[in-house]
Protein backbone atom coordinates (compact mmCIF):
# COMPACT_ATOMS: atom_id res chain seq x y z
CA UNK A 1 0.00 0.00 0.00
CA UNK A 2 1.67 3.21 -1.18
CA UNK A 3 0.73 6.75 -0.14
CA UNK A 4 -0.82 7.29 -3.58
CA UNK A 5 -2.92 4.13 -3.11
CA UNK A 6 -4.00 5.46 0.29
CA UNK A 7 -5.01 8.82 -1.19
CA UNK A 8 -7.03 7.21 -3.99
CA UNK A 9 -8.78 4.72 -1.72
CA UNK A 10 -9.39 7.45 0.87
CA UNK A 11 -11.12 9.60 -1.74
CA UNK A 12 -13.23 6.66 -2.96
CA UNK A 13 -14.18 5.60 0.58
CA UNK A 14 -15.00 9.13 1.70
CA UNK A 15 -17.17 9.95 -1.31
CA UNK A 16 -19.02 6.65 -1.66
CA UNK A 17 -19.59 5.88 2.04
CA UNK A 18 -22.45 8.34 2.35
CA UNK A 19 -23.72 8.43 -1.23
CA UNK A 20 -26.26 5.70 -2.14
CA UNK A 21 -23.88 3.99 -4.57
CA UNK A 22 -22.15 1.20 -2.56
CA UNK A 23 -18.67 1.86 -1.21
CA UNK A 24 -17.94 -1.88 -1.40
CA UNK A 25 -18.36 -2.08 -5.17
CA UNK A 26 -16.33 1.07 -5.74
CA UNK A 27 -13.51 0.01 -3.43
CA UNK A 28 -13.26 -3.42 -5.05
CA UNK A 29 -13.06 -1.96 -8.55
CA UNK A 30 -10.59 0.72 -7.45
CA UNK A 31 -8.37 -1.76 -5.60
CA UNK A 32 -8.43 -4.02 -8.66
CA UNK A 33 -7.35 -1.19 -10.97
CA UNK A 34 -4.55 -0.35 -8.52
CA UNK A 35 -3.40 -3.98 -8.56
CA UNK A 36 -4.11 -4.59 -4.86
CA UNK A 37 -4.80 -8.23 -4.04
CA UNK A 38 -4.00 -9.22 -7.60
CA UNK A 39 -1.63 -11.98 -8.67
CA UNK A 40 -0.75 -13.57 -11.98
CA UNK A 41 -3.63 -15.97 -11.39
CA UNK A 42 -6.37 -14.07 -9.59
CA UNK A 43 -8.86 -16.92 -9.75
CA UNK A 44 -6.47 -19.32 -8.05
CA UNK A 45 -5.78 -16.74 -5.37
CA UNK A 46 -9.46 -16.49 -4.54
CA UNK A 47 -10.60 -13.91 -7.08
CA UNK A 48 -12.95 -11.37 -5.64
CA UNK A 49 -12.31 -12.56 -2.10
CA UNK A 50 -8.55 -11.98 -2.45
CA UNK A 51 -9.20 -8.41 -3.60
CA UNK A 52 -11.59 -7.93 -0.70
CA UNK A 53 -9.03 -9.23 1.78
CA UNK A 54 -6.47 -6.78 0.39
CA UNK A 55 -8.70 -3.76 1.02
CA UNK A 56 -10.78 -4.90 3.99
CA UNK A 57 -8.34 -4.01 6.74
CA UNK A 58 -7.57 -0.67 5.11
CA UNK A 59 -11.27 0.08 4.75
CA UNK A 60 -11.72 -0.65 8.45
CA UNK A 61 -9.13 1.96 9.33
CA UNK A 62 -10.10 4.73 6.89
CA UNK A 63 -13.74 4.45 7.90
CA UNK A 64 -12.55 6.46 10.87
CA UNK A 65 -12.17 9.43 8.53
CA UNK A 66 -15.77 9.13 7.35
CA UNK A 67 -16.91 8.91 10.98
CA UNK A 68 -14.97 12.04 11.91
CA UNK A 69 -16.57 13.90 9.00
CA UNK A 70 -20.08 13.23 10.33
CA UNK A 71 -19.04 13.97 13.90
CA UNK A 72 -17.61 17.33 12.82
CA UNK A 73 -20.45 18.41 10.51
CA UNK A 74 -23.19 17.40 12.95
CA UNK A 75 -21.40 18.09 16.19
CA UNK A 76 -24.19 20.34 17.44
CA UNK A 77 -26.64 17.43 17.16
CA UNK A 78 -24.32 15.05 18.98
CA UNK A 79 -23.36 17.57 21.66
CA UNK A 80 -27.06 18.22 22.36
CA UNK A 81 -27.67 14.47 22.70
CA UNK A 82 -24.71 14.12 25.08
CA UNK A 83 -25.97 17.05 27.11
CA UNK A 84 -29.49 15.61 27.25
CA UNK A 85 -28.20 12.21 28.39
CA UNK A 86 -26.01 13.75 31.11
CA UNK A 87 -28.87 15.96 32.32
CA UNK A 88 -31.25 12.98 32.42
CA UNK A 89 -28.79 10.79 34.32
CA UNK A 90 -28.17 13.65 36.74
CA UNK A 91 -31.89 13.98 37.42
CA UNK A 92 -32.16 10.26 38.12
CA UNK A 93 -29.12 10.25 40.43
CA UNK A 94 -30.28 13.37 42.26
CA UNK A 95 -33.86 12.14 42.30
CA UNK A 96 -35.26 15.18 40.57
CA UNK A 97 -38.05 13.82 38.38
CA UNK A 98 -38.90 17.20 36.84
CA UNK A 99 -39.97 16.97 33.21
CA UNK A 100 -37.13 17.78 30.77
CA UNK A 101 -37.36 20.94 28.67
CA UNK A 102 -38.35 20.75 25.00
CA UNK A 103 -34.75 20.85 23.76
CA UNK A 104 -33.69 17.98 26.02
CA UNK A 105 -36.77 15.94 25.05
CA UNK A 106 -36.01 16.35 21.33
CA UNK A 107 -32.41 15.26 21.80
CA UNK A 108 -33.42 12.24 23.89
CA UNK A 109 -35.93 11.16 21.24
CA UNK A 110 -33.27 11.45 18.55
CA UNK A 111 -30.86 9.37 20.67
CA UNK A 112 -33.58 6.78 21.27
CA UNK A 113 -34.37 6.58 17.55
CA UNK A 114 -30.72 6.20 16.55
CA UNK A 115 -30.29 3.38 19.08
CA UNK A 116 -33.37 1.60 17.73
CA UNK A 117 -32.22 2.04 14.12
CA UNK A 118 -28.72 0.81 14.95
CA UNK A 119 -29.61 -2.43 16.74
CA UNK A 120 -31.11 -4.63 13.95
CA UNK A 121 -28.10 -4.51 11.62
CA UNK A 122 -25.69 -4.76 14.56
CA UNK A 123 -27.35 -7.95 15.83
CA UNK A 124 -27.60 -9.57 12.40
CA UNK A 125 -24.10 -8.43 11.40
CA UNK A 126 -22.45 -9.98 14.45
CA UNK A 127 -24.44 -13.21 14.29
CA UNK A 128 -24.36 -13.75 10.52
CA UNK A 129 -21.20 -11.92 9.44
CA UNK A 130 -19.22 -15.08 8.71
CA UNK A 131 -22.08 -16.61 6.71
CA UNK A 132 -22.44 -13.42 4.65
CA UNK A 133 -18.74 -13.40 3.84
CA UNK A 134 -18.77 -17.07 2.80
CA UNK A 135 -21.94 -16.97 0.71
CA UNK A 136 -22.48 -13.45 -0.63
CA UNK A 137 -19.05 -12.00 -1.35
CA UNK A 138 -18.93 -13.23 -4.94
CA UNK A 139 -19.37 -11.44 -8.28
CA UNK A 140 -22.97 -12.59 -8.79
CA UNK A 141 -24.41 -11.27 -5.52
CA UNK A 142 -22.43 -8.01 -5.67
CA UNK A 143 -23.43 -7.26 -9.27
CA UNK A 144 -27.04 -8.21 -8.53
CA UNK A 145 -27.13 -5.84 -5.56
CA UNK A 146 -25.69 -3.00 -7.62
CA UNK A 147 -28.15 -3.54 -10.47
CA UNK A 148 -31.23 -4.06 -8.31
CA UNK A 149 -30.35 -1.04 -6.20
CA UNK A 150 -29.91 1.02 -9.36
CA UNK A 151 -33.35 0.08 -10.64
CA UNK A 152 -34.91 0.80 -7.24
CA UNK A 153 -33.34 4.27 -7.12
CA UNK A 154 -34.48 5.07 -10.66
CA UNK A 155 -38.06 4.04 -9.87
CA UNK A 156 -38.18 5.80 -6.51
CA UNK A 157 -36.42 8.82 -7.97
CA UNK A 158 -39.16 9.28 -10.55
CA UNK A 159 -41.81 8.83 -7.85
CA UNK A 160 -39.95 11.38 -5.74
CA UNK A 161 -39.94 13.92 -8.57
CA UNK A 162 -43.71 13.65 -8.89
CA UNK A 163 -44.20 14.55 -5.24
CA UNK A 164 -41.12 16.81 -5.00
CA UNK A 165 -42.89 20.09 -4.31
CA UNK A 166 -45.08 18.48 -1.65
CA UNK A 167 -42.14 16.83 0.09
CA UNK A 168 -40.23 20.10 0.30
CA UNK A 169 -43.18 21.96 1.78
CA UNK A 170 -44.20 19.21 4.20
CA UNK A 171 -41.04 17.69 5.63
CA UNK A 172 -38.34 20.29 5.90
CA UNK A 173 -38.86 21.17 9.56
CA UNK A 174 -35.81 21.52 11.79
CA UNK A 175 -37.04 18.81 14.15
CA UNK A 176 -37.94 16.05 11.71
CA UNK A 177 -35.69 13.50 13.42
CA UNK A 178 -37.18 13.57 16.93
CA UNK A 179 -40.68 13.34 15.48
CA UNK A 180 -39.93 9.86 14.16
CA UNK A 181 -41.78 7.21 16.11
CA UNK A 182 -40.03 4.14 17.49
CA UNK A 183 -41.76 2.07 14.83
CA UNK A 184 -40.43 4.33 12.05
CA UNK A 185 -36.93 4.21 13.54
CA UNK A 186 -37.16 0.42 13.63
CA UNK A 187 -38.25 0.41 9.97
CA UNK A 188 -35.10 2.32 9.03
CA UNK A 189 -33.03 -0.05 11.18
CA UNK A 190 -34.51 -3.13 9.53
CA UNK A 191 -33.83 -1.59 6.13
CA UNK A 192 -30.19 -1.20 7.16
CA UNK A 193 -29.94 -4.99 7.48
CA UNK A 194 -30.15 -5.16 3.67
CA UNK A 195 -26.84 -3.28 3.49
CA UNK A 196 -25.07 -6.35 4.88
CA UNK A 197 -25.46 -7.77 1.36
CA UNK A 198 -22.26 -6.59 -0.42
CA UNK A 199 -22.99 -3.99 -3.09
CA UNK A 200 -26.30 -2.82 -1.62
CA UNK A 201 -25.20 0.45 0.07
CA UNK A 202 -26.03 1.33 3.65
CA UNK A 203 -26.79 4.91 2.66
CA UNK A 204 -29.23 3.84 -0.04
CA UNK A 205 -31.37 1.61 2.15
CA UNK A 206 -31.41 3.98 5.13
CA UNK A 207 -32.27 7.00 2.97
CA UNK A 208 -35.08 5.07 1.30
CA UNK A 209 -36.20 3.77 4.70
CA UNK A 210 -36.33 7.34 5.96
CA UNK A 211 -38.24 8.58 2.91
CA UNK A 212 -40.85 5.85 3.24
CA UNK A 213 -41.06 6.63 6.97
CA UNK A 214 -42.10 10.18 6.19
CA UNK A 215 -38.84 12.15 6.07
CA UNK A 216 -37.94 14.35 3.13
CA UNK A 217 -35.03 13.02 1.04
CA UNK A 218 -32.71 15.65 2.51
CA UNK A 219 -33.69 14.85 6.09
CA UNK A 220 -33.56 11.11 5.36
CA UNK A 221 -30.01 11.57 4.12
CA UNK A 222 -29.04 13.52 7.23
CA UNK A 223 -30.57 10.86 9.47
CA UNK A 224 -28.59 8.27 7.48
CA UNK A 225 -25.39 10.26 8.15
CA UNK A 226 -26.11 10.37 11.89
CA UNK A 227 -26.93 6.66 11.93
CA UNK A 228 -23.65 6.00 10.15
CA UNK A 229 -21.64 7.14 13.15
CA UNK A 230 -22.69 4.33 15.54
CA UNK A 231 -22.96 1.82 12.68
CA UNK A 232 -19.57 2.46 11.10
CA UNK A 233 -18.02 3.19 14.47
CA UNK A 234 -19.30 -0.09 15.88
CA UNK A 235 -18.02 -2.03 12.86
CA UNK A 236 -14.61 -0.38 13.13
CA UNK A 237 -14.30 -1.06 16.85
CA UNK A 238 -15.43 -4.66 16.32
CA UNK A 239 -12.75 -5.27 13.67
CA UNK A 240 -10.06 -3.54 15.73
CA UNK A 241 -10.95 -5.78 18.67
CA UNK A 242 -10.57 -8.79 16.41
CA UNK A 243 -7.12 -7.53 15.41
CA UNK A 244 -6.30 -6.97 19.10
CA UNK A 245 -7.25 -10.56 19.92
CA UNK A 246 -5.25 -11.93 17.02
CA UNK A 247 -5.98 -13.03 13.49
CA UNK A 248 -7.08 -16.49 14.63
CA UNK A 249 -9.28 -15.46 17.53
CA UNK A 250 -6.66 -16.00 20.23
CA UNK A 251 -7.43 -14.74 23.68
CA UNK A 252 -4.83 -11.98 23.47
CA UNK A 253 -5.32 -10.94 27.08
CA UNK A 254 -1.99 -9.19 27.53
CA UNK A 255 -1.60 -5.69 26.15
CA UNK A 256 1.65 -6.47 24.33
CA UNK A 257 -0.03 -9.15 22.23
CA UNK A 258 -3.00 -6.88 21.59
CA UNK A 259 -0.83 -4.02 20.36
CA UNK A 260 1.05 -6.49 18.18
CA UNK A 261 -2.25 -7.35 16.50
CA UNK A 262 -2.99 -3.67 15.85
CA UNK A 263 0.54 -3.12 14.56
CA UNK A 264 0.15 -6.09 12.22
CA UNK A 265 -3.02 -4.49 10.86
CA UNK A 266 -1.17 -1.23 10.25
CA UNK A 267 1.91 -2.92 8.79
CA UNK A 268 -0.29 -4.85 6.39
CA UNK A 269 -1.37 -1.50 4.95
CA UNK A 270 2.11 -0.04 4.43
CA UNK A 271 2.68 1.44 7.87
CA UNK A 272 1.31 4.37 9.82
CA UNK A 273 1.87 7.07 7.18
CA UNK A 274 -0.42 5.59 4.47
CA UNK A 275 -3.02 4.81 7.14
CA UNK A 276 -3.04 8.37 8.49
CA UNK A 277 -3.09 9.81 4.97
CA UNK A 278 -6.05 7.59 4.10
CA UNK A 279 -7.97 8.65 7.22
CA UNK A 280 -7.42 12.37 6.60
CA UNK A 281 -8.30 12.14 2.89
CA UNK A 282 -11.41 10.08 3.67
CA UNK A 283 -12.51 12.63 6.28
CA UNK A 284 -12.30 15.63 3.93
CA UNK A 285 -13.78 13.82 0.92
CA UNK A 286 -16.63 12.48 3.07
CA UNK A 287 -17.37 15.98 4.36
CA UNK A 288 -17.54 17.31 0.80
CA UNK A 289 -19.76 14.41 -0.29
CA UNK A 290 -22.15 14.96 2.63
CA UNK A 291 -22.50 18.69 1.96
CA UNK A 292 -23.00 18.09 -1.75
CA UNK A 293 -25.64 15.40 -1.24
CA UNK A 294 -27.66 17.56 1.16
CA UNK A 295 -27.69 20.41 -1.37
CA UNK A 296 -28.48 18.06 -4.26
CA UNK A 297 -31.47 16.49 -2.55
CA UNK A 298 -33.02 19.89 -1.90
CA UNK A 299 -33.83 20.18 -5.60
CA UNK A 300 -33.17 16.80 -7.24
CA UNK A 301 -34.16 13.16 -6.89
CA UNK A 302 -32.13 10.02 -6.20
CA UNK A 303 -32.49 8.82 -9.79
CA UNK A 304 -28.99 9.85 -10.90
CA UNK A 305 -27.46 7.50 -8.33
CA UNK A 306 -29.45 4.61 -9.79
CA UNK A 307 -27.94 5.18 -13.21
CA UNK A 308 -24.49 5.47 -11.64
CA UNK A 309 -24.94 2.15 -9.80
CA UNK A 310 -25.88 0.44 -13.06
CA UNK A 311 -22.75 1.90 -14.68
CA UNK A 312 -20.62 0.57 -11.79
CA UNK A 313 -22.24 -2.86 -12.15
CA UNK A 314 -21.35 -2.86 -15.85
CA UNK A 315 -17.79 -1.89 -14.90
CA UNK A 316 -17.75 -4.74 -12.38
CA UNK A 317 -18.90 -7.22 -15.03
CA UNK A 318 -16.32 -5.86 -17.48
CA UNK A 319 -13.59 -6.36 -14.85
CA UNK A 320 -14.71 -9.97 -14.49
CA UNK A 321 -14.75 -10.51 -18.26
CA UNK A 322 -11.25 -9.03 -18.58
CA UNK A 323 -9.98 -11.31 -15.86
CA UNK A 324 -9.09 -8.48 -13.47
CA UNK A 325 -11.30 -10.09 -10.82
CA UNK A 326 -11.65 -13.83 -10.59
CA UNK A 327 -14.86 -15.66 -9.81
Amino acid sequence: MTILDAVILGVVEGITEYLPVSSTGHLILTATLLGLGRSDSPVEEGGLQSVNDAIKSFEIVIQGGAILAVAGLYWSRFSEMIRAIVVSIGRVVLRRPAAPDARTSRSLRLFRNLCISFLPAAIVGVSAGSWIKRNLFYPGPVCAALLIGGVVLIVTGRWQRRRHAESLSSHEGEDDFPELSMRQALTIGCAQILALWPGTSRSMVTILGGVFSGLSPRKAAEYSFLLGLPTLGGATVYELLRAWRGAHGAAGEDAARGWAGIQALVDGNGGWLPVLVGVVVAMFSAALAIKWLVRWLQHHSLEIFGWWRIAVAIGFIAALAMGWIGG
